[in-house]
């Protein structure tokens, strides 16, 4: 199962050169840019750990991508996104979100049913079953 997240999830993962691209469009932009990682990638799990500090001010994306490239070399085994920023209106809004960083077992969920006077559905993880070998 392929984890749908953000812009892009539907297209196949994208190229570091890809990513540069839609970072250099951020800077351009005048977005702050923030990367995000996180182990635990239900979609109510809004609140991803951050690497580092948001990065304002920056013209050239080299700069996200030797970050990205440091957080995928201590956390590798983790989703991670990165997220464009716009507080052109007073306020931070994020106006572009991706992921850039997938583990090599992906999560699971299942949708579950409740029913009784009303039909709730639950979205839960599924536990990862570990090949033996």
């Amino acid at each position: 199962m392929k984890l749908t997240q953000g812009c892009f999830s539907f297209l196949p993962d994208l190229t570091d050169d890809q990513i540069y691209k839609q970072v250099q469009y951020c800077l351009a932009n005048g977005w702050a840019v923030n990367i995000e990682f996180t182990d635990d990638p239900h979609p109510r799990n809004t609140y991803w750990e951050m690497w580092g500090l948001p990065m304002f001010d920056l013209a050239d994306a080299a700069g996200v991508m030797m970050e990205l490239a440091e957080c995928r070399r201590v956390y590798g085994d983790r989703y991670i996104r990165i997220s464009g920023f716009d507080s052109s209106h007073g306020w931070e809004s994020v106006r572009i979100s991706f992921l850039v960083n997938r583990p090599k077992q992906e999560a699971e969920f299942e949708l579950v049913r409740q029913e009784g006077r009303a039909i709730r559905y639950t979205t839960v993880r599924k536990p990862v079953e570990h090949a033996s070998a």
